[in-house]
């Protein structure tokens, strides 16, 4: 299955100064989506934990990110069928922009966890310049291999 995944220009620009102001901190939240049809989806908001990022490591905080989605489900009329969460971001400001072997068994740990969260989209982020963001994204399923996200920053 490709999974598609949107990525809007507000919030890329909303990204980036976020990142400017993070410095070489690690960053990250969480996503959260309007699903377009099975497979393809557009990143409506995510949350973002300026907090608890050090420098080549970070891990958000569950209560803080939880209250953001709780927000986004108020807003979206708690409509789960239609806007949901999609996964996890956050920054590699000095490190190549793809999963490391951490982030990789974060993911794993996620979905084939007590969650039951079947599915998750992974996006690790950089802007080495105030107009730029680096992006990758990998699609993370229960029993499955990671997959590269067909990832749409046009939009």
């Amino acid at each position: 299955m490709i999974v598609r995944v949107g990525l809007p220009r507000s919030l890329q620009e909303r990204m980036c100064a976020d990142l400017a102001s993070a410095g070489l901190r690690e960053i990250g939240g969480v996503l959260m989506a309007r699903q377009i049809e099975p497979g393809q989806f557009e990143i409506i908001d995510f949350s973002i934990d300026e907090l608890t990022g050090e420098r080549a490591h970070f891990v958000r905080d569950h209560a803080f990110h939880n209250k953001a989605l709780d927000d986004f489900f108020e807003r979206t009329g708690c409509d789960y069928g239609n806007y949901n969460y999609l996964g996890e971001w956050h920054s590699h400001p000095e490190l190549p922009v793809c999963p490391s072997i951490t982030d990789l068994r974060s993911m794993e740990n996620l979905v084939n966890g007590e969650r039951a969260i079947p599915f998750a989209v992974l996006l690790i982020v950089r802007s080495d310049s105030p107009y730029e963001l680096r992006v990758t994204a990998t699609f993370h399923q229960r029993g499955v291999w990671p997959q590269p996200v067909d990832l749409n920053l046009d939009c």
